[in-house]
């Protein structure tokens, strides 16, 4: 009887041996990218796309006093809604809302991130400083606004001011015209979010290469207006459009300072306002509400496909 044949096992060569430690690495990255960004991605779910969906459902149904819905009504709550005088007198007010702001904004911040790129001594101070409003919280600013800047009465330091040059106290805050109001409303909103986009363009402004500068001096371009027209500003055309879609989405979505400032009134209301009013006011209708708020969606994507289709987002200056 012959013993049985041995068998011998073949040594892995060094290639088999790299590829099984590359495949227990990328398994090993693998699992901690999804313990470090899986909480995040749960917490999204959860609390972003969820909610965006089922407003989708509510949008189509009857809910009053409640998240469930009851009835379906189809369309009915999107003709209402198109056809609500108060809903469009909002979107009117973010209309002249985003005609102060964002031209205000955009000059203000571009002219900022110039000086400050120009600064040679205590550069990140000056950065800092402008750009510490965008931490503070929009409703810590607006009541700050409301009641110590523009307070209406002689105590507010806008009427402070005003009375050292003999001006008599202004109502900032009242419906009687002029309409003031727009005054701290916009000038909240400068001083909240200026900060934020001139670090944009402060980036945008250090892609430049300093070889266009020196040919535009070389072929006889004079400091200043020139050179900012034909060289900095085409530069800065995909930053200047981010800022522009960047900012008119914001203004869409004003909601803290006029709350807080003027309240849920007729003649200063934008949409996100009138809309909680509806979902989370008195009369708590949910399907209405959110399909106001599916609306306000639409026409901000298509506001910004169309700022796109014009301007060109991602395309660099020539």
């Amino acid at each position: 009887m012959s013993a049985p044949a041995k068998t011998s096992a073949v040594p892995a060569t060094a290639g088999e041996r790299r590829g099984s430690r590359r495949r227990k690495g990328i398994a090993g990255n693998a699992l901690w990218f999804w313990i470090f960004v899986g909480p995040f991605v749960i917490g999204l779910l959860i609390f972003s796309y969820l909610p965006i969906i089922w407003s989708l459902v509510l949008s189509f149904f009857e809910a009053y006093n409640t998240a469930t819905p009851s009835k379906f009504v189809g369309l009915h709550n999107y003709v209402d809604m198109l056809t609500d005088h108060n809903f469009l007198s909002s979107l009117g007010t973010f209309t002249i809302f985003a005609v102060f702001i964002v031209p205000l904004t955009f000059v203000l911040a571009l002219a900022l991130a110039l000086l400050v790129n120009q600064v040679k001594i205590a550069r990140a101070f000056f950065r800092s400083v402008f750009f510490l409003p965008t931490a503070c919280s929009y409703v810590v600013a607006s009541l700050i606004w409301k009641l110590s800047i523009f307070n209406g009465v002689r105590f507010g330091l806008a009427n402070t001011v005003l009375g050292w040059f003999g001006i008599e106290n202004i109502a900032w805050l009242s419906t009687v015209d002029p309409p003031w109001y727009w005054i701290p409303l916009v000038t909240v909103r400068l001083w909240l979010q200026l900060g934020f986009y001139m670090i944009l363009f402060i980036a945008g402004l250090q892609r430049i290469s300093p070889t266009l500068y020196e040919a535009a001096y070389v072929d006889g371009a004079k400091p200043g207006w020139q050179v900012f027209r034909y060289i900095t500003l085409p530069q800065l055309r995909a930053t200047s459009v981010a800022v522009l879609i960047l900012n008119l989405i914001a203004a869409y979505q004003a909601f803290d300072e006029f709350y807080n400032l003027v309240g849920n009134v007729n003649y200063a209301r934008p949409p996100l306002v009138y809309l909680y009013g509806i979902s989370l006011g008195s009369i708590q209708d949910l399907g209405h509400g959110s399909a106001g708020a599916l609306i306000l969606a639409v026409i901000i994507m298509l506001v910004t496909l169309l700022q796109n289709r014009i301007f060109g987002f991602g395309k660099a200056g020539d």
